[in-house]
């Protein structure tokens, strides 16, 4: 199945994602862009669980550069953007957006590695998952 150069997933602002001024907390962007790029790799048939379990790996986020635009607040329907523009065979970067509609709201570069779960050491990730990862970048 081919994938498309930038994945979307739409989310609901709730009450417990706001601060006191009513406006989405500043961390909890990081959370949204999170659940984006868990659902990407869904989505290309590599969950968290199979990693961890069939692979014995996991992926960390090792930098995170955020951009805050405009704010979100209580009830705004967002999409959050996810497209990978880097990959080796231990690390990966996804360029991310916030959107409400038309707005951008939030950017982000996040840079993720592949660690081994028992030692969490660096490792490459599989080759099958690094070679589908470099086809979307290419």
């Amino acid at each position: 199945m081919p994938m498309e150069k930038t994945f979307e997933w739409p989310i609901r602002v709730y009450y417990e994602d706001t601060d006191c001024a009513g406006v989405v907390y500043y961390a909890n962007y990081l959370k949204f862009m999170e659940r984006a790029r868990t659902e990407w790799l869904r989505q290309l048939g590599w969950d968290q669980q199979r990693l961890l379990h069939e692979y014995g790996l996991v992926f960390v986020v090792v930098k995170a550069e955020i951009g805050y635009k405009k704010p979100a607040r209580m009830d705004d329907s967002l999409t959050i953007k996810a497209q990978l523009s880097a990959c080796g065979g231990v690390a990966f970067t996804f360029t991310q957006q916030v959107c409400r509609g038309d707005e951008l709201l939030a950017t982000g570069v996040i840079r993720c590695g592949t660690l081994e779960a028992k030692t969490l050491r660096p490792t490459k990730m599989p080759e099958s998952l690094a070679n589908q990862l470099k086809n979307i970048v290419s």
